[in-house]
Formats: structure tokens, sequence, C-alpha cells
């Protein structure tokens, strides 16, 4: 009896190991793309037009065991800024940087993701996945000025090669600590805080994961300077005699929501 049960203990934990060896070599066999991680690809016109890449940056998202398969994501990430708001606000504040912004990242699985052999862990490594997206975007986010990021809804949505991506919607602040001429010829700092909206898709679309999203002033830039400066004039034409195209800083948000959400979805 004793030699019986030993015999099948034996040939259970064979087949447990065969099991295991078979699944690694399976792994072992998996596609995946050797090399650096290629730029993500931003098909909307607007981005030669109205936009300008500003950072290029490489990364590993994480490293992660599932089962026997460990699974590294690489990721590529671009950074445009706006032309005519950075522009506008160098020429008026004598500041660099852009408050929209416009990010896009390739995150390449390897081995990739539809490789997994038997889906393994395939549902933990896209949650893993879209926690590493957020995470690199509230890093690009600070990066830019940008702070108190926190995110005020969730949904969906198709982008433009019919996958479908989760999207997120933040409310965060852009910090400002500009010195502003007045039209008296005296000059005063403004320090405040412009409400901002920031927006991020994440779907894999068959290959790699992509990233898409972008951040810009919830208010006019005008309206920050209205209520931090003490003069008898408005902020707008304050602004009106510091830049030659100061139309920007004092745009409806609307402009830069749309100039954005027509990225998003375009990035392949």
């Amino acid at each position: 009896m004793n030699d019986t049960r030993s015999t099948d203990l034996t040939r259970r934990r064979l087949l447990a190991a065969g099991a295991a060896a078979s699944v690694l070599a399976t792994a072992g066999c998996l596609g995946t793309r050797d090399g650096e991680v290629p730029e993500p690809v931003v098909t909307d016109d607007s981005i030669e037009e109205d936009w300008r890449l500003v950072d290029t940056s490489d990364s590993v998202a994480f490293e992660e065991t599932f089962g026997p398969v460990t699974v590294r994501a690489l990721e590529r990430t671009v950074v445009h800024e706006y032309v005519d708001m950075a522009e506008a606000v160098a020429e008026a504040f004598d500041a660099d940087g852009s408050p929209v912004t416009f990010f896009a990242a390739r995150i390449d699985l390897r081995p990739a993701l539809d490789g997994l052999p038997g889906g393994l862990g395939r549902d933990r490594l896209m949650g893993e996945v879209r926690a590493a997206a957020e995470a690199a975007f509230r890093d690009q986010l600070h990066g830019t000025g940008v702070t108190d990021v926190e995110r005020v809804d969730s949904g969906e949505t198709t982008v433009d090669g019919g996958h479908t991506a989760a999207t997120s919607e933040f409310a965060a602040r852009f910090g400002i600590d500009w010195e502003v001429p007045l039209l008296d010829g005296s000059t005063t700092t403004i320090d405040d805080v412009a409400e901002m909206t920031a927006r991020l898709a994440v779907w894999h679309d068959g290959t790699d994961v992509l990233i898409s999203g972008g951040a810009h002033p919830a208010e006019p830039l005008s309206d920050v300077v209205d209520r931090s400066i003490d003069a008898p004039v408005d902020g707008e034409a304050v602004i009106g005699e510091l830049a030659d195209d100061s139309d920007v800083l004092s745009a409806d948000p609307v402009l830069f929501a749309d100039a954005i959400d027509a990225l998003i979805p375009s990035v392949e």
C-alpha cells in the first residue's frame, strides 16, 4: 500500500515537473522584439502644425514574474508642447515651458502579452501595465510643473485603430511664479496656480501597449494674472501689452481640450 502511494506521488511530481518544463520551454520561444523600443507615432496632422517635440526618454516601466515567465515592460515616451502657448509664455513672462502638453508612449512587453503561454497572468499583467502607465503619466506631468494630480473620472473610448482604450481624467494644478511688467513701468510677481485638466488613454494594439494623454489649463491664464496683480487694469489688458500673440493666454480652455482630444486616439 505504501509503495503504491509512493509511486503515485512520484508520478504526479514527475508530471507536474514535465508540465512546468513545457511552459518554460514555450516561454523561451515566445516572440519578442529585440533592440530599442520604437517611438509612438502620432498620425494627426496637427502634431506637426501646432506642437513641437521637447523630450524623448526610455525607461523600464516594470519587471514582474508571472509563473515561470518574467516580463519586462520597456517604455519609450515623447513629450510635445503647444507652440503658441510656449512662445507666448516666453515672450510675456520670460518663462520656459508650456502648461499645454501632450505625451505619447509605447510600452513593449518582453515577452509579448499575446505570446504568454495559455494567457498566463494576462489580466494581472494588464493591471500592472495600466498602473505603470498612470504612474508614468503623473511623472511626466510633474516634470512639466503640474502637481496635485487627482483622478476624477474613468471610462473607455475607441481609438483610431479600432481598439478600446481605458481612459482617465484628472484634475491638477500648474504652479506659476512669473515676473510681470505692468503698464506703469513697475514689475510684480505672480505667485499662484492655474487649475488644470489632464486626460490619459491606455490600450493594447495587438503588439504593444500604447499610452497617450495631455494636460491644459482649465481656466484662461489671463484670469490667473487678473486675480494675482494689484493694478487698475485687468489681466487680459496687461498680457496684451506683453505678447504679440496674447490671444492664446486668454483663450477658452476648450481650444486646448479639442487640440489634445484630436491627438489622443491617433497614436500608433
